[in-house]
């Protein structure tokens, strides 16, 4: 019988087998918070994006003159293969590219040609389960990163929405209870081109600020926007600290 963070992984893997293309349909240009972010990469910048998606963001990275390092990783093929289509014809002195990785396992960021200036995890963090497994994964992007480099991260904050607050599912739904998951979980469901369910965690900034501190990271600058009056998206910039 699988437990219950393998119950969660599995969910949001056949959530984006499903749904990939829909996800992207839904989210034809970058959050307002991601366009703020993004000028602060220099054209030359060696770049992880991490849950990259559809590409869309090397697209605007593109649009305003990058021609550095870009890497992007994802679990699902079926977004991968939208996002392929923003590295044709990359400048010449770039280098673009996506590969699939799952960030959930022990191993994802062997082989991946680090150090980077720059690591993204836009709405990425809030999808995986457990403090612990968050805290594993942070670490692999501290080691990714230069001392100094800049981690970019966002996390949705649909409990500010009453809209978003109803689509809350009860744990029964996916055979779980209350008991088995941690403070800030919770079940949504999704009705574009079909119902789904996907696992979501609500981060605090109480709770960011502590991990930072636990994995390498200061924290450079937080805000909220995109979405219902610029607050569903609560957005965090870290600097790596020197060893």
């Amino acid at each position: 019988m699988p437990s219950p963070v393998e119950t969660l992984l599995a969910l949001n893997k056949a959530f984006y087998a499903r749904f990939g293309a829909a996800f992207a349909e839904k989210r034809p240009r970058l959050q307002p918070g991601v366009a703020r972010l993004l000028p602060r990469i220099p054209p030359t910048a060696r770049v992880l994006d991490v849950g990259c998606g559809h590409g869309h963001l090397l697209a605007a990275l593109r649009a305003q003159g990058f021609r550095g390092t870009y890497l992007g990783l994802d679990f699902s093929p079926a977004l991968l293969a939208i996002a392929r289509q923003a590295a044709v014809s990359p400048p010449p002195e770039a280098d673009f590219r996506f590969l699939q990785a799952d960030l959930t396992t022990a191993n994802w960021a062997h082989g991946l040609p680090a150090p980077f200036d720059f690591v993204l995890a836009f709405a990425v963090l809030h999808h995986i389960p457990t403090l612990a497994l968050r805290r594993r994964i942070v670490l692999a992007i501290r080691g990714l990163l230069r001392p100094g480099g800049l981690f970019f991260h966002s996390h949705w904050q649909f409990l500010r929405s009453p809209r978003l607050r109803a689509r809350i599912q009860p744990w029964e739904a996916v055979g779980l209870d209350p008991a088995d998951v941690e403070p800030g979980d919770y079940l949504l469901d999704w009705r574009h081109r079909g119902q789904g369910l996907r696992y979501v965690h609500h981060a605090s900034e109480e709770e960011l600020h502590a991990l930072a501190a636990e994995t390498g990271f200061r924290v450079v600058e937080t805000f909220r926007s995109d979405g219902e009056g610029g607050q569903l998206g609560l957005y965090h910039v870290w600097e790596a600290v020197g060893e």
